[in-house]
């Protein structure tokens, strides 16, 4: 299992571009093969990851993930081709349907059919990340069009949030993998990988890589920093999509499902994700006291 960083989850008063190239510039230089930014309010995540992969050599740059509704599938190929090249084949698209409370209420966008409109979506996208032409004409999307960016990666890997049984699906059927969040490792043991496997299977792809987003924290304040990390983390108990992901695993609330502890706890933890299948183990740190994210690295750096 491999183990990388993922950024953008929570509110951070530092994040901007600088920021992102100095943090995977220190990332590559400790030997993580990978940083993965979530794409909520504040930074375009495809743009900032091609301009953090422009600035380093051979890390791994993704989203995790940009929302589908708000960009037509060929204007994210077009900038997801462009990214790549930008960041010389090391990006990483990940995709997903957001939330009804975003897309609806905050965009003012469709939320109905919502696995329907991520088949159209990458019945066109596909396409066009592998560097071919792309027509369709569905309930949602139509195209015909082809697009030429060739320094990008052919294809450009995709992957995209799933969780029920027809993202699911769709994702082993049509992608490299899936991007997990609070989904815990019995889930993926029992639920996402037999799915996920089972549709690439029959589609004849490669086995899909599992890439789970997990808050971590290095301390021996256990109960403090729970409680702290369920503060921060609050709203993503309250979604439905991930709020039957925690209960499928048995657990109240965010806070239950983030690795916290000292070194020995940590290890167990992420002994047992890696044990359940996941592929690559994305992990979020938070500052829940001074110095928290700083000594979670540096352990994180150790297991490398």
């Amino acid at each position: 299992m491999k183990l990388g960083i993922m950024t953008g989850g929570l509110p951070d008063a530092n994040a901007s571009i600088d920021y992102y190239i100095a943090m995977a510039q220190d990332l590559e230089a400790r030997g993580f093969p990978s940083l993965w930014l979530a794409n909520i309010r504040s930074h375009d995540a495809v743009t900032a990851m091609a301009m953090a992969a422009r600035e380093t050599k051979k890390i791994e740059v993704g989203t995790a993930v940009t929302p589908i509704q708000p960009r037509h599938p060929v204007a994210l190929a077009q900038q997801a081709l462009t990214a790549s090249a930008m960041a010389r084949g090391r990006l990483t698209l990940g995709i997903g349907l957001s939330h009804k409370v975003v897309i609806e209420d905050a965009l003012g966008l469709s939320y109905a059919q919502p696995a329907n409109t991520m088949e159209e979506y990458l019945k066109i996208l596909t396409p066009l990340l592998r560097g071919e032409g792309a027509a369709f004409s569905g309930d949602h999307y139509r195209s015909k069009i082809e697009l030429n960016v060739p320094d990008a990666a052919k294809p450009v890997p995709l992957i995209v949030a799933a969780m029920g049984p027809r993202m699911l699906e769709l994702a082993g059927r049509y992608t490299d993998g899936t991007a997990l969040w609070m989904t815990g490792p019995r889930t993926i043991a029992q639920h996402v990988l037999p799915t996920m496997g089972n549709a690439a299977s029959a589609a004849g792809r490669p086995s899909p890589r599992v890439i789970a987003g997990f808050p971590i924290v290095l301390t021996n304040q256990v109960d403090e920093t729970r409680a702290k990390i369920g503060e921060m983390l609050q709203v993503y108990g309250q979604l439905p999509s991930y709020r039957a992901m925690l209960d499928r695993e048995g657990m109240a609330g965010p806070a239950e499902l983030a690795l916290v502890g000292d070194e020995a706890a940590l290890d167990r933890a992420i002994s047992q994700i890696a044990e359940a299948g996941t592929t690559d183990l994305i992990a979020h740190t938070a500052e829940t006291d001074p110095g928290a994210q700083a000594r979670t690295l540096d352990y994180l750096q150790s297991r490398l």
